[in-house]
């Protein structure tokens, strides 16, 4: 809103013309989805304690974990504020990366804010039903998918993706590049919300995500450095470090009130909103195996769980003492401060090592 607002301007006074370069416009979405989290968080924390919109927590936690119950939840409806706030005001609104970046991800809050509704004030135990919740995610994949698939940056690379470390090699889905979308939509929304278990975990771990993404997003922008770099040049892409700052930005506000102890839980609004974001991003810059990489944490959080199941109904034994597989190390005994800022560095050694992914090729 402001680039096409300010920037004519540019005539006038040279500071307007800062607006044209990326860069600045990334700082000051960063700046602003922070600065706005700082200045709506209280409040919004306020009313979510006095309409006694508390975390139910899980029957099956870990003792200690019940001291948690009555937290204020839904703290996600601060993020989605900030991000949104500032992505309309930072980037280029006649970018269609920016459109689909945030359908992706309001549509994911509103999933979400309704199954947190569900289950803090109405009551429902379970909330949304998975399978609800899945369909859900779906759709808004088939969407996004197909809107993508319309309207592709170049037409040699409409339904293809790249691989990491293979240098100018591309997958290409063909007739089923929508559904690939789809799923990795679902399976990135999914995957932050179960990694949302400790305070300040998957706030600070999307954050780190975020961090890469706007790097990503600026190569992958810019030819003189895609090219340098032999990898998918993408027009327009550019566009996405601005949200993807924003997103990042708003993590670290989030986390001054998430950090151990909690003052307020994001919720399914705030979890399915960041696993959509990271999604969405990651398909539009066809960067979906990358996401894979940055995001290890989130993914081994997800096998855990997925394994955890698929042994315990097929054998009746269990691999993990509990999972998501932070639980087996709080029910091991360590510290919850020490498991996040453990699982914090891990998944700064995996965004090094997607980083590296655009070198060693």
């Amino acid at each position: 809103m402001l680039y096409h607002l300010l920037y004519p301007l540019r005539e006038t006074s040279i500071i307007f013309n800062l607006l044209r370069y990326i860069t600045f416009r990334v700082a000051a979405a960063a700046v602003t989805s922070l600065l706005i989290s700082f200045i709506i968080g209280p409040t919004v924390i306020n009313i979510l304690r006095k309409k006694h919109i508390g975390d139910p927590v899980r029957e099956d936690s870990p003792e200690h974990h019940k001291i948690k119950k009555g937290t204020p939840s839904m703290g996600g409806i601060i993020m989605v504020i900030a991000f949104t706030i500032s992505t309309l005001l930072w980037a280029d609104l006649g970018n269609l990366y920016i459109w689909l970046a945030l359908l992706g991800t309001l549509f994911s809050a509103a999933m979400g804010f309704w199954d947190d509704y569900l289950k803090i004030v109405k009551r429902h135990r379970k909330g949304m039903l998975g399978r609800e919740k899945l369909v859900g995610q779906i759709i808004l994949g088939l969407v996004v998918g197909f809107i993508f698939y319309l309207n592709p940056p170049m037409e040699s690379v409409r339904t293809a993706t790249e691989l990491p470390f293979i240098k100018n090699i591309t997958i290409d889905f063909s007739i089923f590049y929508i559904l690939w979308i789809a799923f990795v939509i679902t399976g990135s929304s999914n995957s932050i919300n179960l990694t949302d278990g400790l305070d300040g975990l998957a706030v600070g771990l999307s954050a780190i995500v975020a961090a890469v993404f706007v790097i990503t997003a600026y190569i992958v922008g810019r030819w003189d450095f895609s090219n340098y770099l032999n990898i998918l040049y993408l027009p327009g892409a550019g566009e996405l470090s601005i949200f993807a700052a924003a997103v990042g930005g708003v993590c670290l506000g989030f986390l001054w009130y998430n950090s151990f102890p909690a003052s307020v839980f994001m919720g399914d609004t705030g979890a399915l909103s960041l696993g959509a974001a990271f999604g969405t991003v990651a398909v539009l810059l066809k960067k979906e195996f990358l996401l894979l990489i940055v995001g290890g944490v989130f993914v081994v959080e997800t096998l855990s769980v997925i394994i955890q199941v698929i042994s315990f109904q097929t054998t009746g034994k269990r691999v993990f003492r509990m999972t998501p597989i932070h639980h087996s190390f709080e029910l091991k005994g360590d510290p919850e401060p020490k498991i996040v800022a453990r699982f914090w560095i891990i998944g700064i050694l995996f965004a090094l090592l997607g980083l590296a992914t655009f070198k060693v090729r």
